[in-house]
């Protein structure tokens, strides 16, 4: 699912702390620093810390990249999506249009 390196990375890229994770994921500081520490090389935990956990990265935009997922780089990590405009009808989008 998530591995301690990709929810320390994913905090990187956001700029936040553990203590701001939690209070995004409605968890305990010492449960986000358990989560960091595992060694297994996948978090440990409570099912519902860990889909609080997912769930506050992905509002946060960060996508996680498992293993045999489509990624430039392969293996894992994670992504920070660009915000998506919004589309005026009638008009295209450049960044979209595929080759020319």
């Amino acid at each position: 699912m998530i591995t301690p390196a990709q929810l320390r990375a994913a905090r990187a890229l956001l700029g936040i702390d553990q203590r701001q994770l939690a209070e995004l994921a409605g968890l305990s500081v010492p449960t986000v620093q358990r989560m960091e520490a595992s060694s297994s090389g996948v978090i440990r935990g409570n099912v519902d810390s860990l889909m609080k956990l997912v769930a506050a990265l992905d509002a946060a935009g960060i996508e996680l990249i498992g293993d045999g997922m489509p990624s430039a780089g392969g293996g894992r990590g994670v992504r920070l999506r660009s915000p998506q405009p919004p589309s005026t009808p009638g008009q295209s989008d450049p960044a979209r249009a595929g080759p020319q």
